[in-house]
């Protein structure tokens, strides 16, 4: 085993990788934080299904991560926040600029960008390579990116084999028709004889201080929200703070309803809110607290700070943050030591 990211730099983009020693968590932690690697997904799909809805599972996800990262991809429509008036036409046409100059497919980014402003079903149908081939540019592009990675935790124990041969074919597929790196983490490869595996070393802090850059951040500031790009303007600034993802999607399985937190850290399970007045509703103070239930059982820690807080001190909030993102780092590299 070499040092993560030296060995990481070394793994093929355009493939499935199975990576044994490292976490898809901890690997997504690393790689986030260097400009020059690919942006990097985690998704844990279901296996028990077919070829075909595995892939499905993997699309449907990285279409709410596509979404999600509208501001990144299409800068233009920044004041586009409301699918009321003459903002979804203005959008449409954005799109529709941005595939004409871009090389995508005008009726996938214009259906896709609709979309992240209405929140509703796409209205056309488009074959899964021209999704996936959409999809991983996109994304890519929305978080500054060159390529897309999408790590996946694989249980490959015993009795697994029909899900392994459903993964590896699912996530062939993906790598040739989206040209992206599949790179799956558990114990065993689910296939030795198709899938090389690459042994990495578990991460204890990031590799050195000159690797660090500031630009470690996935998504942004909403465009309209004060609070936020005052959080954000300390933080870009702070050693500690790689790998944060602003207005980003959490979403453990398909089934569940996605929770967009403000900003997440997700290989530390810490998630920040933001609250304004509106928070303190009754209903919005209810929703607000089954939120925060779902994500405490899944291992969330959970922080909230009022927009009046924020502007009578940043600095103190950050603080908090930095606080408790360090604690969790240091559980983590203890719990990886015991192991």
């Amino acid at each position: 085993m070499g040092d993560a990211i030296t060995v990481l730099r070394r793994v093929p983009v355009d493939r499935v990788v199975h990576l044994s020693g490292i976490s898809a968590g901890d690997v997504a932690a690393v790689i986030a934080r260097y400009d020059d690697l690919p942006a990097p997904v985690v998704l844990r799909p279901s296996t028990t299904g077919s070829v075909a809805a595995f892939v499905a599972a993997v699309l449907e996800a990285l279409d709410a991560v596509a979404r999600q990262l509208l501001h990144g991809w299409l800068p233009e429509a920044d004041g586009l926040d409301s699918p009321r008036g003459a903002s979804l036409p203005a959008i449409r046409a954005l799109a529709i600029e941005q595939a004409r100059v871009s090389g995508y497919s005008s009726v996938f980014l214009a259906d896709l960008a609709e979309r992240a402003l209405t929140d509703q079903p796409s209205r056309v149908r488009l074959r899964p390579e021209v999704r996936v081939s959409g999809l991983a540019r996109v994304v890519a592009r929305g978080f500054r990116r060159e390529r897309l990675v999408l790590t996946m935790p694989i249980d490959t124990g015993p009795g697994r084999a029909p899900a392994g041969n459903v993964v590896v074919a699912g996530s062939e597929w993906l790598a040739d028709r989206g040209q992206l790196g599949v790179w799956l983490t558990g114990i065993g490869s689910p296939s030795p004889e198709r899938v090389k595996t690459v042994d990495v070393k578990p991460p204890t802090e990031v590799a050195s201080t000159q690797a660090r850059t500031t630009t470690a951040v996935m998504g942004k500031p909403h465009p309209r929200s004060t609070v936020e790009s005052a959080v954000e303007t300390v933080l870009a600034h702070q050693e500690w703070a790689y790998g944060r993802v602003w207005n980003g999607t959490y979403q453990p399985t398909l089934l569940r309803r996605p929770i967009k937190p403000d900003l997440l850290w997700p290989a530390e399970r810490v998630v920040v809110e933001l609250d304004g007045l509106e928070h303190c509703r009754p209903e919005q103070y209810d929703a607000d607290r089954v939120r925060d239930v779902r994500l405490q059982l899944d291992g969330y820690a959970v922080l909230r700070f009022t927009n009046a807080r924020v502007k009578h001190d940043v600095h103190a909030v950050v603080a908090q943050i930095e606080h408790l993102i360090r604690t969790r780092r240091n559980d983590i590299a203890k719990g990886q030591q015991r192991g």
